[in-house]
């Protein structure tokens, strides 16, 4: 069978009628009978029952279609990779990124990658909680997540950059408090808790997991303050006021901590997980146009670029 059959009994099927697809195929219906009759000679079968009224599939048919879909969406996709191979990229791509780092990392890079492909159209959404990427016609997110409570063979993930959160507070802070000995003793501090990003009680938001960063092993310790937020724009500015001990990602408070207006605390220690990641609905094929942008932003933020002195700690 070459392609174009497979394109007359589709169009037969979907027209219900060699009238309705010599239309869809812009050919006179005579062309449709001869060309269908001869298809069923060759393979010796009959593909569609006919009526006064209406065409309809036999099981033959039915089982000729079904491989006919198939075949069909893999030469679109082809054609459509090659196409775009010759190209330059054009199109739309939908993102969706947390408030504060897809203003202050995503959004510039975004512009630049929009400099190399002024083809493409970027639609990026800011938001505080991970919409339904696939329901809502987006083509992924960068977001300090990953899904591990969800089936993994239903998303795609790829770490665009490493991170951390670290804890951190003001001298002046630390000059009347002191500094913590240990994890534990970050109980007895005035700690500035965010609710950002997630849904879950205060108690959650309040159990820091802290990992060492020399041997990999992990302590808890509930913390608490008489401040907290759901925007860590705000807890980054109490901390900067003196009102307490944060735990925050590098790349928003590294500004801070190269000029001495924040320093690290504990820094053996950090949260586990805040990696940067690309999310996006597990789908057979990826657009080239996101597959050049996804390896843009992973290659831009390579050499993670909030990165400060490690010596500036306290």
């Amino acid at each position: 069978m070459e392609r174009s059959d497979l394109e007359l009994v589709m169009a037969i099927r979907a027209r219900g009628s060699l009238a309705g697809a010599a239309l869809a195929l812009n050919v006179v219906p005579s062309v449709v009978t001869k060309r269908l009759g001869s298809l069923e000679a060759r393979l010796g079968q009959r593909l569609f029952d006919r009526t006064t009224r209406r065409l309809s599939a036999t099981a033959d048919g039915e089982a000729v279609c079904l491989h006919a879909k198939g075949l069909l969406d893999g030469f679109a996709a082809l054609e459509n990779e090659l196409g775009e191979r010759q190209s330059e990229l054009s199109g739309t791509i939908r993102l969706v990124a947390t408030f504060g780092f897809g203003r202050r990392w995503l959004g510039p890079a975004l512009a630049a990658f929009n400099e190399q492909h002024p083809g493409l159209q970027i639609q990026l959404t800011l938001a505080e909680k991970l919409p339904d990427l696939g329901a809502e016609g987006h083509d992924g997110a960068v977001w300090l997540w990953q899904p591990q409570h969800r089936r993994a063979g239903d998303w795609v993930t790829r770490r665009v950059a490493r991170n951390q959160r670290v804890l951190a507070a003001a001298p002046a802070y630390l000059e009347h408090h002191g500094l913590p000995a240990d994890a534990a003793a970050l109980a007895s501090h005035d700690c500035l808790v965010a609710r950002e990003n997630s849904e879950g009680s205060e108690r959650e938001f309040a159990l820091w997991t802290l990992r060492h960063v020399k041997d990999g092993t992990t302590v808890r310790v509930h913390v608490r303050g008489p401040l907290s937020s759901n925007s860590g724009e705000l807890v980054r500015d109490w901390c900067l006021a003196g009102r307490g001990i944060m735990l925050r990602s590098l790349w928003d408070i590294a500004p801070h901590l190269a000029s001495g207006e924040l320093v690290r605390v504990l820094p053996q220690l950090a949260m586990p997980d805040a990696d940067i990641q690309w999310v996006a609905p597990w789908r057979p094929k990826t657009p080239r146009r996101v597959r050049v942008l996804i390896d843009f932003l992973v290659e831009r933020f390579r050499g993670e670029p909030w990165k400060v002195d490690p010596t500036r700690s306290r």
